[in-house]
């Protein structure tokens, strides 16, 4: 597949405010090259592999860039132009930050190009007590026996880097039981979906609206030993498709896990309400902290009840539950 590689440069502290208006465009996948950033965590995590790279270290500095890809087709079309109106508003506005130049390239790439240099700059990393994130391609020591997910990051999907993808993880780490069945929505590259596997859930379904991304989230799962009698994914937009949401099914799912953006949890409410178990839990992510009372007074709208709210950074993730008091005479 082709692919439009979107290189856009900014500086260390641009880096949220650019990836906040990127994911609010439709992007699922950043990748962030920053000599700053890259050099500290080089020397400081050293430990999970075995040698770092001296020309990583000694390499002249170059200006941050943030890169993502965007299909070359009409979808990913529309996305660049979203990016671009986003580089505007952003370059008019006032928000007390060094954004830097703002400016950006475009320039086609193949598969093999785009992942050989992921391979640069991806490496191991751990979330939480349990989890142990790998790209494929690297071997890792594991000495404190964590649960290791294998991924290829595909293009415009997760790698796991980004803080709510990590407070997602966070969360579903804390509230994944055995047996459980699990609902994914924007799944992405199915990170979040296949750890709910590798923590002990039974089942999972993920839905996401590019479909390329049921191929690269059916090849990161089988990275980990999962198959599809334990995992289904599908491609639709589960907001205005009632046969998506006939298909997912109904009062069904123990944890709904949604990492997108403000906007579309907030679209979603009321289907996830009409999905999940009457005791079961909405992990939502994706969320500025500017928005994070738009969702909450949703959610609370909806007949969710507000059990934990967790901050990455600039990012919020906020977990609920169906309030059972408050929807007794629910007849949804």
């Amino acid at each position: 597949m082709e692919w439009i590689e979107v290189k856009i440069y900014t500086t260390t502290e641009g880096i949220e405010p650019l990836t906040a208006m990127l994911l609010e465009t439709g992007v699922t996948g950043i990748q962030v090259e920053d000599d700053n950033e890259l050099k500290q965590f080089v020397t400081t995590s050293s430990a999970y592999w075995d040698y770092v790279d001296e020309e990583l270290l000694n390499k002249e500095k170059e200006d941050t860039r943030v890169i993502v890809y965007v299909s070359d087709n009409p979808y990913g079309a529309d996305i660049l132009t979203n990016i671009k109106d986003g580089l505007l508003r952003l370059k008019n506005s006032d928000i007390g930050l060094n954004l830097g130049k703002l400016t950006y390239e475009l320039k086609n790439s193949n598969d093999e190009d785009w992942l050989n240099k992921w391979k640069e700059f991806y490496k191991p990393f751990n979330v939480g007590k349990k989890l142990l994130i790998k790209p494929e391609w690297e071997k890792v020591k594991n000495p404190e026996n964590r649960i290791i997910f294998n991924i290829n990051p595909g293009h415009v999907f997760g790698t796991g880097m980004h803080q709510t993808t990590q407070l997602c993880m966070l969360n579903l780490e804390k509230y994944v039981k055995k047996d459980f069945e699990i609902l994914d929505l924007g799944c992405g590259s199915g990170i979040l979906s296949i750890v709910s596997i590798l923590l002990g859930a039974s089942h999972a379904n993920a839905v996401d609206i590019d479909s390329n991304a049921v191929k690269t989230a059916y090849e990161n799962a089988e990275l980990n030993g999962i198959y599809k009698d334990k995992y289904y994914v599908t491609s639709g937009n589960i907001i205005e498709s009632r046969k998506i949401q006939d298909e997912m099914g109904y009062e069904k799912y123990d944890i709904v896990v949604a990492n997108i953006i403000a906007d579309v949890i907030i679209a979603m409410s009321p289907i996830v309400k009409k999905a999940i178990k009457r005791n079961g839990i909405f992990i939502s992510s994706g969320i500025i902290k500017d928005r994070v009372e738009d969702v909450i007074n949703t959610l609370t709208k909806d007949g969710f009840k507000i059990i934990d709210t967790s901050f990455k950074d600039e990012w919020v993730s906020v977990t609920s539950k169906i309030d059972l008091l408050n929807n007794l005479n629910d007849v949804d």
